[in-house]
């Protein structure tokens, strides 16, 4: 069996994304797991937030948008795959979306055995430079 991908978007979450993308250039997404707003996945034009060797990347989205994690976030989520969606409301983040009057939010669920399984014999997923 191949490994499932980490990460997935909705189709809502991408045509936001592409907005984005129009407007702002090249985007990277960020998912920390502080409290509140650091909660939430923020989008930032590529090579705005600095990624560093705590950071494990999750795949990308919407054709080449990197999504990273913090490591220790990584840690507790690793059984998950997420997915980026996009909700109406303002966040209070430096998110790129917030603007346009909507807030991207992750939703998530378990792997099964099986997938847990190929992930494991994929190895580690790539983690960020220093």
């Amino acid at each position: 069996m191949a490994p499932p991908p980490r990460i997935l978007a909705t189709d809502a979450a991408v045509a936001m994304i592409g907005a984005l993308r129009d407007k702002h250039g090249p985007l990277m997404f960020h998912q920390s797991g502080g409290c509140c707003d650091g909660s939430a996945p923020m989008c930032y034009p590529a090579g705005e937030f600095r990624v560093g060797t705590q950071d494990v990347l999750l795949g990308q989205v919407a054709g080449n948008v990197p999504v990273w994690i913090g490591a220790a976030q990584f840690d507790y989520w690793r059984h998950t795959q997420v997915t980026i969606d996009v909700v109406p409301g303002r966040g209070a983040g430096f998110s790129l979306e917030g603007p346009e009057g909507v807030r991207f939010v992750i939703r998530s669920r378990i792997f099964t055995d099986e997938e847990a399984d190929a992930l494991a014999a994929a190895g580690e997923p790539p983690r960020g430079d220093s």
